[in-house]
């Protein structure tokens, strides 16, 4: 009965949230209207329907007011992304006849980010869904963060607990749960401002306005099958570079630039080391093209430019083919690929906030093995000292989402591995994989179409896993099988 009474409350929140999203649903059916695509007005509509009824449906079972844990929210926020990529795969299904395996896939990659598709003819797709893969990646990204924060104050989700930094107490930014409608003004600005820029290149408005929603949301999505290199426009490729930045950054700085409160993006940590990460990430990248892949100067240090901000981001564009890589040139990108973006942001990967931390760990545990146990050695993070118990506390979270996520893409290649015999290289799988991890995106050749089944599933798992940080998806199985305490 506890555990029933637990599920309700978790589907009540789902309802509101469904409810809400429902009508930003239905912004593709005007791409029908516009290109006359009467065919894919019933598929298309099906998606704001469904979740408008299952909102309906949802709202009306009983929460209970009383216990607003954040078990609930990490379970509702578990649920609604599982959900969202379900709906949002049925007009692949029924306007271009997808498997349901390829359809889910291609929603999962939407919500959560992530540039890999099954879709084998992007330029002869309807418009329609050019577009819906494109707004999936919109909404999936900073935009869904806006929302949420916006309707936490209606539906008791979150409360403020789940939206603070990882390594300290203090909420994200201050009074969030009113500052949902300035979010949504900053993304907005920040993507109208992308599609300016994107149209100073010589690209089309329907081309820039895809791009501009799948950069800024560090999405990856293109709607090409040549991808970025479909262009030849070597204007575009570095304009794309402090877009994918501008995704990949701490959300709150731009609220609080907003808000005249800071005017300096270096001043946080997080944006430091990721120059600093660019930084190294070009020089290690321009070095290995020009060592084991004989390009020249200029093309090595653009080509190591942009696949490492690409990579940081969690952005998933490329303009190289990684088969060509040497391996060890491949596993450098992979590290790229798993650290990811900041804290805050869009971004996938463990987050640079993380690598922080970890850093300042490591000092903090080796500076007290060479004192006596009475002497108290301060944590100092961003200059404040931080208790030993608090400092503990969060190190000890830091590492646990590090080696679930280690764990997870170690056995999803495994099982890949497994059930395959593929002539692909073992590094090329475990590539592709921490890719989908990191709702990256940016493939060594293995995601395709004519992949297996099996291998299809398991990422689209490692999708869902690895854009909640896995916790909210171990949290969800324990209470659908174990229940509440």
């Amino acid at each position: 009965m506890r555990r029933l009474v637990y599920i309700s409350t978790i589907a009540a929140d789902l309802g509101d949230i469904f409810f809400f999203i429902a009508p930003f649903t239905a912004v593709p059916l005007a791409i029908t209207v516009l290109f006359s695509e009467w065919n894919m007005f019933l598929p298309m509509v099906t998606v704001p329907v469904i979740f408008f009824l299952l909102g309906i449906l949802l709202k009306r079972l009983p929460r209970n007011e009383r216990e607003n844990r954040l078990s609930t929210a990490l379970c509702s926020v578990a649920l609604f992304w599982f959900a969202c990529a379900v709906v949002s795969g049925i007009p692949f299904m029924l306007g271009f006849h997808m498997s349901f395996t390829d359809s889910f896939f291609e929603g999962m990659a939407g919500w959560t980010g992530t540039a890999f598709t099954m879709m084998q003819s992007l330029d002869t797709a309807p418009n329609t869904l050019l577009f819906w893969r494109s707004f999936m990646q919109w909404i999936g990204g900073i935009g869904i963060i806006a929302f949420v924060i916006a309707l936490a104050s209606s539906t008791g989700l979150f409360r403020g607990r789940l939206y603070r930094t990882e390594s300290r107490e203090e909420p994200l930014m201050p009074s969030i749960l009113s500052k949902g409608r300035a979010i949504w003004k900053i993304y907005g600005l920040l993507t109208f401002v992308a599609i300016g820029l994107i149209l100073f290149t010589g690209l089309s408005l329907w081309d820039s306005v895809n791009l501009a929603l799948t950069t800024i949301s560090t999405g990856g999505f293109t709607p090409h099958d040549g991808g970025i290199l479909f262009y030849h426009n070597v204007l575009l490729e570095l304009l794309l570079i402090p877009l994918m930045i501008a995704g990949a950054l701490p959300f709150r700085l731009y609220y609080l630039i907003a808000e005249n409160r800071r005017w300096s993006l270096f001043g946080d940590e997080q944006v430091k080391l990721f120059f600093v990460v660019t930084a190294i990430g070009m020089a290690v990248l321009g070095y290995d093209l020009i060592y084991f892949g004989n390009a020249d100067l200029p093309t090595a240090l653009f080509q190591g430019l942009f696949m490492t901000v690409s990579a940081l981001t969690t952005t998933g564009f490329q303009i190289v083919d990684l088969q060509t890589w040497a391996s060890v040139t491949l596993f450098f990108l992979m590290m790229l690929v798993f650290i990811g973006g900041t804290a805050g942001s869009s971004a996938g990967g463990i987050k640079l906030n993380r690598v922080v931390l970890g850093f300042r760990a490591l000092i903090w545990w080796f500076r007290r093995l060479f004192v006596s146990g009475k002497v108290l050695i301060p944590f100092r993070s961003e200059g404040r000292v931080i208790p030993r118990a608090t400092a503990e506390l969060e190190t000890a979270k830091m590492l646990l989402v590090i080696i679930l996520s280690v764990i997870v893409i170690f056995v999803a290649t495994i099982i890949i591995l497994q059930f395959q015999q593929t002539a692909y290289p073992i590094n090329s799988v475990l590539f592709d994989v921490t890719s989908a991890f990191s709702t990256c995106g940016i493939s060594s050749g293995y995601v395709s179409p004519a992949m297996p089944l099996v291998s299809k599933w398991v990422f689209i798992i490692v999708m869902w896993l690895g854009r909640l940080e896995v916790i909210p998806v171990v949290v969800l199985f324990m209470a659908l099988f174990r229940g509440p305490d």
